[in-house]
C-alpha cells in the first residue's frame, strides 16, 4: 500500500509538471498576437483556477491508478506526453477513418433518410386515418347507447304485448266453445270418458263467463246463450242418469254397494249440478235420501224381525233371580221357568262374542240358522244387528261426504235425514226388548259389544253414529243396574228359615254368586268400568251377609264352619278359574305344556318328551324374556278391574303365587332324563330369585 500511494503521488507531480510546461510552450508564440492578450477560458476543466479542488483530482487519479493500461504504463516507465501524442494521432486515424466510412456509406445514408422521410408521411397519414376511425368509433358507440335504449323499450312493449296476448288468449279459449264440447255434450252418452271431460270442460267454461261477466266483458254476451243451451241438455242427461241409478235401489235384493261405486265413479255430475243447477241438485239430493231411508227401514225391519226368530225359546224372566230358589212353585198358569237357572249366572262360551275375531265375524243370516235348527242367545243378535248397522252406517256416512261434498255438520244432517228413521227403529225394539229382559249377562255383553264397535267406527273416522251409541248405553246401563239391583234385592230378601232343610254342603244362591261374579269380572276387564265393581261390591256385600245368616242357622259350631268352609270354597274355586283364565295370555304355553308332560309322565310316556326339545327351548326363552313385562301388565289389569283394592290385592297374590308353582312344576318336568341334557336348562331362571323378584309386584296397603 506504501509503493502505491508513492507511486500515485509521482504521477500526480508528472501530471502537474508536464500540464505546467504544456502551457508555457502554448502561451510562447500565442501570447505575443495581437488580439490573444486575454486568458483562455477552460471553465471545469482549468485546473489552475483557484476553484480547483486537489481531493477530486486525487480520487480521480486514484480511479485511474487501478485501471490496467495506467499500471502497465507506470511499470514500464512510458513517458505519458509522448503516450497522450500517440493517443491523439490514433484518434485522429480514427475520425479520418470513420469520415472516409461516412463519405462511402453517403448513398445509403441519403437513402435511408429518404426512407425515413417517406415513412414519417406514411405515418402522420396513418394517424390521420385513426383519428378519423377514433372519431368514427365515437359516433358509433353514441349510435349503440341508442340503439340499446330503442331495443329495451321495445322490449318491454313486446313483452307487454305478449303478457296482453297471453291475458287474451286465456280470455279467448275459456270463451270460445269448440265443436267438440258441443257434439259430445249432445251425442255423447254420459258413461263415456269423453262426455266427462267435456263435462269438465263446460264447467270451467260457464265459471269463466260468471267471472268475466261479474268484471264487465263484453265479449260474454256472444258465449252465453251457447253455454246455457248446453248447460241444459248436460243437466237434463246428468239427472236422468242419476234418477235411475237411484231407483236402482229400489229393486228387491239389490246390493246396495254397486249403485253407489257407480255414483262415486260419476261424483262430479252431482258436483257439475250443485255449481250449475241447484235446484236439480237439491232434488236428486232429496230423491236419495228419501229412497235410501225408506230402503234401510224396510230392511233393518225385516231383518230384526227375522232374527229375534232364532233366539233362545228359553229366556230369563223376572223370577229368575239369585235369591230364588229352583224349586219355587209357580201358579198353574204361569209359563215354564229356565230348565236351571244356573244357565242365567254362567258365562260359558257366551264371552266369545266380544272377541276379536266373532266380534267382525259375518253377519247371522236368519233364514240359514232356521234351516239348520240354529238358536242364538241375545248377545249374538244384538252383535249381528249392530255389526250390520255399523257397517252399512260407515260406508253411506263415507259415500254422503264423497259425492254429495259435505263435511262436518253438513254430514251428519245428511247422515241422520238419511238413517235417522231406521236408528230410531232400532231404538225402539231395544227399548221393547230390554222392558221384559233379565238376563244380566246379556246385557252387559251388549254394553261391550257397543264400547268396542264405538271404538271401531272412531278408528273408521265416522263420527255419526256417537249420538247413537250414547242412546243405547244410555237403554242398556240402566237395564243392567235394575237387574243387580234385583239380583241383590232377592238375596237379602231370601230367609234362611223358609229355605226347607239346611245342608252343610254350598249353598245355590254361593254357588250362583261365584259363577256370576266371575262372569261380570272377566268381561269387565277387557274395558275397565267402574259402576260394575260398585255393583258387584254391593251384590258380595249382600251374599256374605246371607252366608252369615244361613251358618247361623245351624245350631253347633262344628256345622256353621262346615257350611263357611265350603261356601267361602266355593268362591275361591272360582277365583282360582278366574286367576287361570288370567294367566292364560302370558303364560298360556307354558301351562299347556306342564299340562302334558305331567300327563305323559303319569301314563309312563316320558320318553315322548325327547320330541319336544325345540318347543321346551322356546319356552324358556320366551319366558326369561318377557315375565317381567307380563306380570306388570297383569297387576294393572287386575288393579283396573277391581277397584276394591283388598280384592284386588287377594287376586294379584293368588296369581303370583299359583305362576311360582306353574314354574316350580316346570323345573321338575325338566330334571325328568329325556330334557336333563338339554342345553336350554342353563338360561332357566332360579326359583329364589323368582320369588324375590315377584314379591315386588306385591301390592301394599
Amino acid at each position: 500500500m506504501a509503493a502505491a500511494a508513492t507511486m500515485a503521488a509521482a504521477a500526480r507531480e508528472l501530471v502537474l509538471r508536464a500540464g505546467a510546461s504544456d502551457m508555457e510552450e502554448e502561451e510562447g508564440p500565442l501570447g505575443s498576437g495581437p488580439g490573444l492578450q486575454e486568458p483562455l477560458q477552460l471553465g471545469e476543466l482549468d485546473i489552475t483556477s483557484d476553484e480547483f479542488i486537489l481531493d477530486e483530482v486525487d480520487v480521480h487519479i486514484q480511479a485511474n491508478l487501478e485501471d490496467e493500461l495506467v499500471k502497465e504504463a507506470l511499470k514500464t516507465g512510458v513517458d505519458l506526453r509522448h503516450y497522450s501524442k500517440q493517443v491523439e494521432l490514433e484518434l485522429q486515424q480514427i475520425e479520418q477513418k470513420s469520415i472516409r466510412d461516412y463519405i462511402q456509406e453517403s448513398e445509403n445514408i441519403a437513402s435511408l433518410h429518404n426512407q425515413i422521410t417517406a415513412c414519417d408521411a406514411v405515418l402522420e397519414r396513418m394517424e390521420q386515418m385513426l383519428g378519423a376511425f377514433q372519431s368514427d368509433l365515437s359516433s358509433i358507440s353514441s349510435e349503440i347507447r341508442t340503439l340499446q335504449e330503442q331495443s329495451g323499450a321495445m322490449n318491454i312493449r313486446l313483452r307487454n304485448r305478449q303478457a296482453v296476448r297471453g291475458k287474451l288468449g286465456e280470455l279467448v279459449d275459456g270463451l270460445v266453445v269448440p265443436s267438440a264440447l258441443v257434439m259430445a255434450i249432445l251425442e255423447a252418452p254420459v258413461t263415456e270418458p269423453r262426455f266427462l271431460e267435456q263435462l269438465q270442460e263446460l264447467d270451467a267454461k260457464a265459471a269463466a263467463v260468471r267471472e268475466q261477466e261479474a268484471r264487465g266483458t263484453a265479449a260474454c254476451a256472444d258465449v252465453r246463450g251457447v253455454l246455457d243451451r248446453l248447460r241444459v241438455k248436460a243437466v237434463t242427461k246428468i239427472r236422468e242418469f242419476i234418477l235411475q241409478k237411484i231407483y236402482s235401489f229400489r229393486k228387491p235384493m239389490t246390493n246396495y254397494q254397486i249403485p253407489q261405486t257407480a255414483l262415486l265413479k260419476y261424483r262430479f255430475f252431482y258436483q257439475f249440478l250443485l255449481g250449475n243447477e241447484r235446484a236439480t241438485a237439491k232434488e236428486m239430493r232429496d230423491e236419495y235420501v228419501e229412497t235410501l231411508s225408506k230402503i234401510y227401514v224396510s230392511y233393518y225391519r225385516s231383518y230384526l224381525g227375522r232374527l229375534m226368530k232364532v233366539q233362545y225359546e228359553e229366556v230369563a224372566e223376572k223370577d229368575d233371580l239369585m235369591g230364588v230358589e229352583d224349586t219355587a212353585k209357580k201358579g198353574f198358569f204361569s209359563k215354564p221357568s229356565l230348565r236351571s237357572r244356573n244357565t242365567i249366572f254362567t258365562l260359558g262360551t257366551r264371552g266369545s262374542v266380544i272377541s276379536p275375531t266373532e266380534l267382525e265375524a259375518p253377519i247371522l243370516v236368519p233364514h240359514t240358522a232356521q234351516r239348520g235348527d240354529q238358536r242364538y242367545p241375545f248377545e249374538a243378535l244384538f252383535r249381528s244387528q249392530h255389526y250390520a248397522l255399523l257397517d252399512n252406517s260407515c260406508r253411506e256416512y263415507l259415500f254422503i261426504c264423497e259425492f254429495f261434498v259435505v263435511s262436518g255438520p253438513a254430514a251428519h244432517d245428511l247422515f241422520h235425514a238419511v238413517m235417522g228413521r231406521t236408528l230410531t227403529m232400532t231404538l225402539k225394539h231395544l227399548e221393547s226388548y230390554l222392558a221384559d229382559c233379565y238376563d244380566a249377562i246379556a246385557v252387559f255383553l251388549c254394553i261391550h259389544i257397543v264400547l268396542r264397535f264405538r271404538n271401531i267406527a272412531a278408528k273408521r273416522d265416522v263420527p255419526a253414529l256417537d249420538r247413537y251409541w250414547e242412546q243405547v248405553l244410555a237403554l242398556l246401563w240402566p237395564r243392567f243396574e235394575l237387574i243387580l239391583e234385583m239380583n241383590v234385592q232377592s238375596v237379602r230378601s231370601t230367609d234362611p228359615q223358609r229355605l226347607g232343610g239346611l245342608d252343610t254342603r254350598p249353598h245355590y244362591i254361593t254357588r250362583r254368586y261365584a259363577e256370576f261374579s266371575s262372569a261380570l269380572v272377566s268381561i269387565n276387564q277387557t274395558i275397565p268400568n267402574e259402576r260394575t265393581m260398585q255393583l258387584l261390591g254391593q251384590l258380595q256385600v249382600e251374599v256374605e251377609n246371607f252366608v252369615l245368616r244361613v251358618a247361623a242357622e245351624f245350631s253347633s259350631r262344628k256345622e256353621q264352619l262346615v257350611f263357611l268352609i265350603n261356601n267361602y270354597d266355593m268362591m275361591l274355586g272360582v277365583l282360582m278359574e278366574f286367576i287361570e283364565e288370567l294367566l292364560s295370555p302370558p303364560f298360556g304355553g307354558l301351562v299347556a305344556f306342564v299340562k302334558e308332560a305331567e300327563s305323559l309322565i303319569e301314563r309312563g310316556q316320558a320318553e315322548r318328551l325327547r320330541g319336544e326339545e325345540a318347543r321346551v327351548t322356546q319356552l324358556i326363552r320366551g319366558f326369561g324374556s318377557s315375565w317381567k313385562s307380563s306380570v306388570e301388565s297383569l297387576s294393572q289389569d287386575v288393579m283396573r278391574s277391581f277397584t276394591n283394592f283388598r280384592n284386588g290385592t287377594s287376586i294379584i297374590q293368588g296369581a303370583l303365587t299359583q305362576l311360582i308353582q306353574l314354574y316350580h312344576r316346570f323345573h321338575r318336568v325338566l330334571s325328568q332324563p329325556q330334557l336333563r341334557a338339554l342345553p336350554a336348562r342353563a338360561e332357566l331362571i332360579n326359583i329364589h330369585h323368582l320369588m324375590v323378584e315377584l314379591k315386588k309386584h306385591k301390592p301394599n296397603f
